[in-house]
């Protein structure tokens, strides 16, 4: 590894080298270990069920705080994500457990329309996010995490948001935590 000057953010003081992991090179890691938690699949259902296998049919059931719920409505709501791309990536999720979305009732359908535009006015007003990713993996080939209970991503953007840490890095940074963002994108969602 090149000397770097003392100072340096590439050479920090308390950077704790380990030993045996291979030949020193120059990069420095972020490490995200709560990323393991997605990838080895925690919190995934193991049946199609509804209940309490099922976290989205799980989480209306726990305090708001606690199921990171900002907005809820008669027959859908509003939940942070607990594996953002984004900060203020949340998902809008009917109530019941149903996996696609010609099987929404009129009344589904609207209250999932309605708390995504709201979400979009609360996200625009605490992080001003240039634009949004909206929209809905239908079915485990298309890439559904949770295949058998629908949810809607809102996923906000800014300019130059997907750079050299998630393209090559593979590592989003989010600069807050989720029960942060839950706060002020519930005291800053609109009412109806």
């Amino acid at each position: 590894m090149t000397e770097q000057p003392p100072g340096s953010p590439y050479a920090p003081e308390d950077v704790v080298r380990q030993e045996g992991v291979g030949d020193a090179d120059p990069f420095l890691r972020l490490w995200t270990p709560h990323r393991m938690a997605y990838i080895a699949g925690e919190n995934k259902p193991t049946s199609d069920q509804a209940g309490a296998g099922c976290p989205f049919c799980r989480i209306p059931s726990l305090p708001d705080a606690d199921g990171l719920i900002v907005q809820r409505a008669e027959a859908a709501y509003g939940v942070l994500n607990l594996y953002p791309y984004n900060p203020g990536h949340l998902m809008v999720v009917p109530y019941r457990h149903v996996a696609d979305y010609t099987e929404l009732t009129p009344a589904e359908v609207a209250d999932v329309a309605r708390l995504t535009q709201e979400a979009m006015v609360a996200v625009r007003a605490v992080s001003a996010a240039h634009g949004f990713n909206i929209g809905m993996n239908q079915g485990e080939i298309a890439g559904a995490g949770i295949a058998a209970h629908l949810h809607q991503h809102v996923v906000p953007r800014w300019g130059g948001d997907t750079n050299f840490m998630p393209v090559i890095g593979q590592t989003k940074v989010l600069p807050q935590l989720l029960a942060d963002t839950r706060s002020l994108l519930a005291k800053n969602w609109p009412t109806s």
